[in-house]
């Protein structure tokens, strides 16, 4: 079957078997292998890319169902430009260990802050709760979704 994706702000077309899913599109058709393949059954959050700027587990998402903008960690910000505020905000707080998970950590901490859910360190837990990391480095990525928020919201830091 055929399908026309949006992925990054690009039109790309796909050749591909319905039972392809997005993740596996992305890392070995359109080489974005920013988006990791951790557990492949939806329960670790290492595959989270946005869809219409919702988060979306894309072990979990058959291409074919596809409807809207997808966009991956590859393209939060272009080559050469600032980094997204929320890929700043790991950075500044070093929420990251290993580094593996970091953008499904990222691409659901963009959600968490737009959707409105990090409000106060206990929701940003609850919201990234879907999101797991081997390090352990929870507090620095609530850390991180915080000063982002304040940044998204127009605050400061």
């Amino acid at each position: 079957m055929q399908t026309t994706l949006r992925i990054n702000g690009r039109e790309a077309r796909l050749d591909h078997d319905p039972r392809v899913t997005l993740l596996d599109a992305l890392r070995e058709r359109f080489g974005l292998t920013g988006t990791k393949k951790g557990c492949d059954q939806g329960q670790c959050g290492a595959c989270t890319v946005l869809i219409e700027g919702r988060s979306v587990l894309s072990c979990f998402c058959l291409v074919a169902a596809v409807e809207g903008e997808v966009t991956t960690i590859e393209g939060l910000s272009g080559e050469g430009a600032p980094l997204h505020p929320m890929q700043q905000a790991f950075l500044d707080r070093d929420a990251y260990q290993c580094g593996y998970c970091t953008p499904g950590q990222v691409m659901s901490a963009i959600a968490c802050v737009t959707e409105g859910h990090a409000g106060s360190p206990d929701e940003i837990r609850e919201t990234m709760s879907g999101n797991l990391c081997r390090c352990a480095a929870y507090p620095k990525i609530v850390e991180a979704v915080s000063q982002a928020a304040a940044l998204m919201r127009g605050e400061g830091a």
